[in-house]
C-alpha cells in the first residue's frame, strides 16, 4: 500500500467515522515491494475505534486472525463491523464477486467501506497471484447499491480509491454479467478460466514479476553490503 492510497484514507477517514466503532480490515499482511508496505492501521487506531481486526489468507505482520475472505462472513457473520477496509487486494482475488459480495455484507447499515485497487497499466505483482485491473466506472458500477462519498483515480500509479457508505435497506447489486479488465488475457472477462494461468500471456507476467523481484532482492543485498 503506497504512499497515496494511505493518504487517501488518512484524508477520508475521520474520527466521527471510526471513534469507538468496529473495524476490520481485509488483507492486512503487509509484504512484497517496499512501496506497497504500509497499512492504515496505525492512523486509523489513533482515532479510538472500539476494536481493529486485521485478517488475511496468510499469517504475517498485522494480521489478527488468518482467514480467506470468502470464509469471512461465515466467522463474523453479516453486518459485523462498522468500517470495512479493504486495501490493495481485490485484483489478487480470483472471485473478486464473492470479495465484494463479503465486504457489503459484513458492512452494517450506514457503516464505511474503503477500498484501494489497481486499474490497466499497473504491473502483474502476484502476492502470490494477480488477476484483475479496476477502473472508476467499474467501481461506480460495482457499488452502485451504496452511497459513494468518494471515488478517484490514484494520482501516482493506475488505481482507483473509494469510499462508500452502506445505505438503510441495503439491496445487493446483480454484478454477475459485469466484466473486468483481466491481465492475464489481455481483455474483459466475466471470470478466471483455467485456461488463463497456462497461458503464454501469463507466463510471461510470471516471469517478468520473479525478474524484478531477483532484481530487487540484488539491489537491496548490494546496498547493505556497500553501506
Amino acid at each position: 500500500m503506497h504512499a497515496e492510497a494511505i493518504l487517501f484514507g488518512a484524508i477520508h477517514l475521520g474520527v466521527d467515522d471510526v471513534q469507538g466503532k468496529r473495524v476490520l480490515e481485509i488483507g492486512a499482511r503487509r509484504a512484497g515491494r517496499r512501496e506497497l508496505r504500509g497499512t492504515l492501521r496505525p492512523y486509523v487506531e489513533s482515532l479510538g475505534p472500539r476494536e481493529y481486526v486485521g485478517t488475511d489468507a496468510v499469517a504475517g505482520a498485522q494480521v489478527d486472525l488468518v482467514c480467506p475472505v470468502e470464509d469471512l462472513l461465515a466467522r463474523f457473520g453479516p453486518a459485523s463491523f462498522d468500517i470495512v477496509l479493504c486495501t490493495e487486494v481485490l485484483e489478487h482475488v480470483e472471485d473478486w464477486r464473492v470479495a465484494v459480495g463479503t465486504i457489503k455484507a459484513l458492512c452494517r447499515e450506514q457503516g464505511i467501506v474503503l477500498v484501494t485497487t489497481r486499474s490497466r497499466g499497473f504491473p502483474y505483482h502476484g502476492f502470490p497471484r494477480d488477476f484483475w485491473r479496476f477502473e472508476v466506472a467499474d467501481m461506480e458500477a460495482i457499488f452502485a447499491d451504496m452511497e459513494l462519498l468518494r471515488l478517484e483515480r490514484d494520482p501516482q500509479f493506475p488505481g482507483v480509491f473509494l469510499k462508500a457508505r452502506k445505505p438503510p435497506g441495503f439491496v445487493a447489486a446483480d454484478l454477475s454479467s459485469h466484466a473486468i479488465y483481466s491481465i492475464l488475457r489481455g481483455e474483459r472477462a466475466r471470470q478466471v478460466a483455467p485456461r488463463d494461468l497456462r497461458t503464454m500471456r501469463f507466463q510471461l507476467l510470471r516471469g517478468l514479476e520473479l525478474a524484478r523481484a531477483g532484481f530487487h532482492r540484488a539491489t537491496t543485498a548490494l546496498k547493505r553490503f556497500t553501506a
